[in-house]
């Protein structure tokens, strides 16, 4: 399977939260059940991390984080593990360039790296990534 787009977190939450999902985010959904998706390495912690928040406040319960969860282990994902070796020389001063958060110049990088487009939902990245030139999903 080849990698057609790069998914941040807030597109992948979108897949679970019905209240954040768009007709964009629910086409790219259908594309990642038949191909597969890159994300940085990280990106299984910032999906765990809103889950357990969202279960803490009620949002949702555990079966439903479950069901997530096994839907998620049935995509093709690939990890790139190339983000965290290059956070202090490069990436810490692509954040500073766009405003972004060091995980969200991650995801930048990583399309920028790959030249494939970037399913993003969040604002300032998706600003940042037009700037940069990358190809944007979503929204």
């Amino acid at each position: 399977m080849t990698s057609p787009f790069i998914a941040d977190a807030s597109i992948t939450l979108a897949w679970c939260f019905l209240d954040e999902a768009t007709p964009s985010t629910k086409r790219l959904f259908e594309q990642a059940a038949d191909l597969s998706i890159l994300v940085p390495d990280f990106w299984q912690l910032e999906i765990a991390n809103a889950l357990y928040v969202a279960e803490r406040k009620g949002r949702i319960d555990i079966a439903r984080s479950q069901d997530f969860l096994e839907l998620l282990a049935s995509l093709e994902i690939q990890y790139d593990a190339q983000g965290l070796p290059r956070a202090f020389e490069y990436l810490l001063p692509l954040s500073r360039t766009h405003g972004l958060t060091a995980y969200d110049a991650t995801y930048l990088d990583l399309a920028l790296r790959t030249e494939l487009p970037l399913a993003t939902l969040d604002d300032p990245l998706r600003k940042a990534a037009k700037k940069a030139g990358v190809t944007l999903l979503g929204k």
